[in-house]
């Protein structure tokens, strides 16, 4: 599977092999598609993740160990904003820290395209989710009433992404 250049190298817990983040493209669409059935109860189609790892607009990145996917993180542009779409990690790696480092990743990548904020919807009951925002920096700015299809109501959250330290400014 190809991904693009630019990988962060980061070490899981558990001592396991390096994983790495990155820019990923259509050829892992099926692994991202199979995550998706795992960890979001099959929220987007093949054709949807096509679209997804194929428009440029789009970010998506994943945390990747020698050819297995353990996480994806995904957002558009639009203007100068990153409208997250989803971050998922394989039920099996959940609690280990992947949601964090991709939604950091994803966030920085979205600030060299230009992004200032990024927005997204969470489900309202989504505890888990709600922490990692939370820490990431994003507010609850509003509700979408009945958002999912099972009537849950989404809560629409927003932060924005700080500018990376210059080199001068380090003491």
């Amino acid at each position: 599977m190809a991904a693009s250049k630019g990988n962060l190298g980061i070490d899981p817990a558990g001592g396991e092999p390096t994983a790495q983040i990155l820019r990923l493209d259509p050829s892992w669409q099926q692994a991202c598609l199979a995550l998706d059935q795992r960890a979001l109860n099959g929220l987007w189609t093949a054709e949807q993740w096509r679209r997804e790892l194929d428009d440029p607009r789009r970010l998506c990145i994943g945390l990747v160990q020698p050819e297995a996917l353990l996480g994806v993180a995904c957002g558009w542009m639009v203007a100068d904003e990153l409208h997250i779409t989803a971050v998922a990690v394989d039920p099996d790696r959940r609690r280990s820290g992947h949601g964090g480092v991709l939604l950091k990743a994803l966030l920085q990548r979205a600030r060299q395209h230009g992004a200032v904020h990024a927005t997204l919807e969470v489900a309202s009951d989504n505890v888990a989710a709600l922490a990692l925002y939370a820490k990431a920096g994003f507010r609850t700015a509003g509700t979408r009433s009945g958002y999912y299809s099972d009537g849950r109501d989404a809560l629409i959250q927003w932060c924005r992404i700080p500018s990376a330290p210059s080199p001068t400014s380090a003491a």
